[in-house]
């Protein structure tokens, strides 16, 4: 299952029935799971952890140092979970000081030339176009489609079950729920596909929609259109989701 043209460090942690292809390059301070397929020339480096399941195509570099002028080798991670496919040339690199680890969670495709920057925290079942870059600390919440070429300033967060058109940059938040696009990017109105792909109820979309009806189209700031919503919309775990999000945005959300 391993390959003799693969370099492993006699201090990687490698689970059972890895499958290593030629020319892999796999660091020290390595530990990965059971039953991953690691594809040909594909570079896992000082700091990573892999989870269980994963499929790592040819190209791809898991755990290189920031691309961050403030990092001083300090010991840091890239993380990632179970049942991933990380496609080819795929860049994951490690944390800094800032928060220590860059994570992707379980159950995410990343296509080809996807780029996951320092600190960054990318969920679960999502799905990540080609070629799109994320800065350092962004945030992905569970559950997000982000098309091709999307670039992502640092510190955005970008909420769950949102789909964002290809080509797509933005500087601020992604609330919940929603699709995104245009240019400059705007709120295009509720992902209702997506939703009602995932088992949302009838009811359940229409509170959504309801909610940024007064968010967007009130004419009222955010804080008197988030006391409205609480005064009108039932408060379901979902609707307070949104609530909390915008309330937490330190960047402000798209228009």
């Amino acid at each position: 299952m391993i390959s003799p043209l693969a370099y492993i460090h006699p201090e990687a942690k490698i689970g059972e029935n890895v499958e290593i292809g030629p020319f892999v390059f796999i660091d020290k301070n390595v530990v990965i799971g059971d039953n991953n397929t690691i594809m040909p020339n594909v570079n896992i480096l000082y700091g990573s952890r892999i989870g269980n399941n994963n499929r790592i195509f040819p190209g791809a570099v898991i755990g290189a140092i920031p691309q961050d002028l403030k990092f001083r080798g300090e010991e840091t991670t890239a993380e990632i979970g179970d049942n991933n496919t990380i496609r080819e040339n795929v860049t994951i690199n490690r944390g800094t000081a800032a928060k220590g680890k860059t994570i992707v969670g379980n159950n995410n495709l990343l296509m080809e030339g996807v780029h996951v920057a320092h600190d960054t925290i990318v969920g679960s079942e999502c799905i990540i176009g080609n070629s799109t870059k994320m800065a350092g600390e962004v945030i992905i919440d569970d559950n997000a489609i982000v098309s091709a070429n999307v670039l992502m300033h640092q510190f955005c967060r970008v909420g769950g079950y949102v789909m964002i058109q290809g080509g797509c940059r933005f500087s601020k938040d992604i609330p919940p729920y929603i699709i995104a696009g245009r240019e400059p990017i705007a709120y295009s109105g509720i992902n209702i596909i997506g939703l009602r792909r995932r088992g949302f109820s009838n009811e359940l979309i229409e509170n959504i929609h309801n909610t940024y009806r007064i968010i967007y189209n009130s004419g009222k700031n955010v804080s008197d259109a988030l006391q409205q919503i609480r005064e009108e919309i039932t408060m379901t775990p979902e609707i307070e989701y949104i609530v909390s999000f915008i309330e937490n945005s330190e960047r402000g959300i798209i228009r």
